[in-house]
């Protein structure tokens, strides 16, 4: 049987034009998204910030949000620490109980996750990105 050339979609049900049509539409997605990433990661090292927000509550309930935070040095959080800690950046976190990052005792905070303290645990008073 001869193989002949059709116009795209001819042939094909209307429900398989549409998996198709929604199938390319997720891989330009991905593909966009990658390349979104990989732009972010490649220029995180610069002295840049990281994307996102860094968002964590006080002993007194206050809650602080801190917008694209550098991604070099230690952030300080303050005197009365943090107990919860949502990391909405695209990098991941180094949580210490230290006011200048030091210390063996730290927590590592993916990224778009969150953790609270240990009950009886200090809270922490900084952070580090890492990059």
């Amino acid at each position: 049987m001869p193989v002949t050339d059709h116009p795209p979609g001819a042939g094909r049900s209307p429900r398989a034009e549409h998996r198709s049509r929604a199938g390319h539409q997720r891989l330009r997605l991905l593909v966009a998204t990658a390349c979104l990433v990989l732009t972010v990661a490649g220029c995180s090292g610069l002295g840049r910030t990281a994307v996102g927000t860094v968002t964590y509550e006080t002993e007194q309930r206050n809650r602080v949000t801190v917008s694209n935070p550098l991604v070099t040095g230690c952030h300080s959080i303050g005197s009365t620490g943090a107990h919860t800690v949502a990391n909405r950046t695209l990098l991941d976190m180094i949580m210490y109980l230290t006011p200048d990052c030091t210390g063996e005792q730290n927590a590592y905070i993916a990224t778009m996750q969150s953790d609270t303290i240990a009950p009886g645990s200090g809270p922490w008073r900084s952070y580090t990105i890492v990059h």
